[in-house]
């Protein structure tokens, strides 16, 4: 979950563009795909039931001419009187008058043919008696069929069928007997023609019905290329391909469920089929013309994925126009709130660091800009704060080191003045001079005033001068040695009286007890820790040969902690050091103490390295002190 305001407002606008837009596109998705679906079937039907009706239409024509055919009294005395006729009579014969009844029946024929409106798809239409050697022909071809011809076609196996049952609807398209080619296939009607006066049969007629009855009619037909138009004529199954129809097995696709409630027309029927590459299809059927025939077509997915993608586009401009509305929505909720509570991080960001200054950028006229003028006031009174904490330290420090001064000059004064008695008791030596004037330095250096830092030059000249009046005490038995690492380390600043409290620890506490002759090193160094950027740190180490010092005496010397009035100065002197070390720059630096007892102590002082504004040249004094130090 988000934290800020600005993450949560960025998610909750988001979250509704998202969901708005998501919404939208599946409830347009949803509606267009059950339109676009339905508008496809109804355009389907509606182009079926079009040339359902035409096909209905011509068909029936069709079939009135060949009912005429069975029930025209001329063509029923024609076909009496030529029951026993082996072909027509010439005009000398005693049987002449029966051409006249032939050519009555024939001009009856052919009127009737003319005026019969679907007359252009029968390609022949003949009559003729029981025996066939005489007959009637009408034919829309170059070549008539002849007497053999006919009696080919009375032998054929549908020929005969149909004249015993009468199912010509049951008959597919087949290969014209008369005429070859696929061109000129033809779905053939038989039907028998009864006498005028009884139910004897007398004839039989044989109209030709050309393919073009179906083909005509397909030729404005909308269909797409990957669509599948099937005819359907009794139990045969045919192909819409290339303008021509080819038979095929109505297993070249599977039904697999009846969609209900899809058809506009009760009479038509919309299925889910299977086709023989595994597609999923749908297919509205019509019926068509007689009983028995019926129309198919399998709608094209093309031209439903184009209209779906067509959909797409206009769902994909739907959602970026949702899109532009959150952006818009995002940019102002940015202005008005966002970039405000960005400034107001920025601005606390700064304080973080240290910036404590007024910003009138944040003081807007706003419940945002009342939090900016409150940071704003709080920042002022951080300031005044941290200044008079920086005040009251100072005088705490001012008032330390002059309580450390107050505390070590009756010190100094007092071991000075024990070291001139003793020099005035046992000897008239010259060196009570040397000592005065030691002395001198060493009470002028004390009385300088109360600076925080001083350089270490000026911190071993406090030392030489002390070690100077101490050495005279112990008759030339101890020595001071300065080990400087570099001369301008003598330019690096630390904190006045850090080595005079700890040489004198030294002496009093580690040499003199042991009794033997005693050596004090002192050692600048630099060193470096690993990290980035490198940190340069001085390191001051003062050891001497002493008794040493336990853990336990230790850690009471870093803390202060002493019950013993004579430990008072040395004890005051060296956790001091440390504390106000440990002040200043932390923790990680102050004083460490090694020690062994019987052998040896070594007081590490750790501080920043950090120079005097002004450097001089110590080269001469690092001699001089090298030389005082021996």
């Amino acid at each position: 979950m988000p934290k800020t305001i600005r993450s949560k407002i960025l998610l909750s606008t988001a979250v509704v563009t998202a969901a708005l837009t998501t919404l939208t596109v599946s409830l347009c998705f949803s509606l267009f795909q059950s339109f676009l679906r339905r508008n496809q079937l109804q355009s389907a039907e509606y182009s079926l039931q079009v040339f359902s009706g035409n096909v209905s239409s011509a068909m029936e024509n069709i079939l009135n001419f060949d009912q005429w055919c069975s029930f025209s009294t001329d063509i029923a005395r024609y076909l009496e009187a030529f029951q026993d006729q082996e072909r027509m009579p010439s005009i000398s014969s005693e049987n002449s008058g029966l051409r006249i009844t032939a050519l009555t029946a024939y001009e009856r024929l052919k009127e009737e043919y003319r005026n019969t409106d679907s007359h252009e798809y029968l390609t022949r239409v003949i009559i003729s008696p029981g025996k066939g050697h005489s007959y009637l022909q009408i034919s829309d071809t170059a070549s008539a069929g002849t007497a053999r011809d006919i009696d080919k076609l009375c032998q054929q196996e549908f020929f005969q069928d149909l004249l015993s049952h009468g199912q010509e609807m049951e008959t597919g398209l087949m290969e014209d007997p008369f005429v070859s080619g696929e061109d000129n296939r033809i779905f053939p009607l038989v039907r028998p023609i009864y006498s005028l006066y009884g139910s004897r049969v007398v004839g039989w007629s044989y109209l030709s019905v050309s393919q073009n009855i179906f083909l005509d009619f397909l030729k404005t037909f909308p269909l797409e290329s990957d669509s599948r138009l099937y005819l359907h004529l009794g139990n045969h199954t045919y192909l819409l391909k290339d303008h021509h129809f080819q038979e095929t097995l109505a297993s070249e696709y599977q039904t697999l469920s009846v969609l209900e409630g899809y058809a506009f027309n009760q009479e038509s029927l919309v299925h889910k089929i299977e086709t023989l590459d595994h597609q999923h299809r749908t297919m509205i059927t019509c019926p068509l013309g007689p009983d028995g025939w019926s129309v198919s077509l399998i709608l094209s997915e093309k031209a439903y994925q184009a209209q779906s993608h067509a959909y797409v586009l206009l769902m994909a401009g739907i959602a970026l126009t949702v899109c532009c509305i959150g952006l818009a929505l995002y940019i102002l909720l940015n202005r008005i709130i966002n970039r405000p509570v960005q400034k107001i991080l920025e601005k606390i960001y700064a304080v973080s660091k240290g910036d404590f200054s007024r910003d009138p950028s944040i003081e807007w006229q706003d419940e945002l800009g009342q939090i900016g003028r409150g940071i704003n006031q709080m920042s002022e009174n951080v300031v005044t704060l941290m200044e008079k904490k920086v005040e009251d330290e100072k005088q705490k420090k001012d008032l330390e080191y002059q309580i450390l001064q107050s505390q070590i000059n009756p010190h100094f004064l007092y071991n000075t003045l024990n070291s001139i008695k003793w020099m005035a008791t046992i000897q008239n030596a010259a060196g009570i001079a040397e000592m005065t004037t030691a002395l001198a330095r060493l009470m002028k250096n004390v009385s300088k005033g109360t600076a925080a830092h001083i350089t270490l030059k000026e911190e071993l000249e406090l030392v030489n001068d002390y070690f100077l009046i101490q050495k005279y005490r112990y008759g030339g038995n101890i020595v001071l040695e300065c080990q400087i690492q570099s001369p301008d380390l003598y330019s690096c600043l630390i904190h006045r009286f850090t080595l005079q409290p700890i040489i004198e620890n030294a002496m009093f506490h580690g040499i003199e007890p042991k009794g033997c002759p005693g050596k004090i090193i002192i050692r600048a160094e630099i060193i470096l820790l690993d990290q980035e950027p490198a940190q340069k740190l001085l390191q001051i180490s003062v050891t001497d040969n002493g008794v040493g010092m336990s853990e336990e005496t230790i850690e009471k010397v870093l803390k202060g902690d002493t019950t013993s009035s004579a430990d008072f100065f040395r004890h005051v002197g060296i956790s001091n050091v440390n504390q106000r070390i440990q002040y200043d720059f932390g923790d990680k630096y102050g004083i460490r103490i090694q020690s062994s007892l019987g052998l040896y102590t070594t007081m590490v002082i750790m501080l920043p390295c950090c120079y005097a504004e002004t450097t001089k040249a110590f080269n001469d004094l690092y001699g001089k002190i090298q030389g005082e130090g021996q």
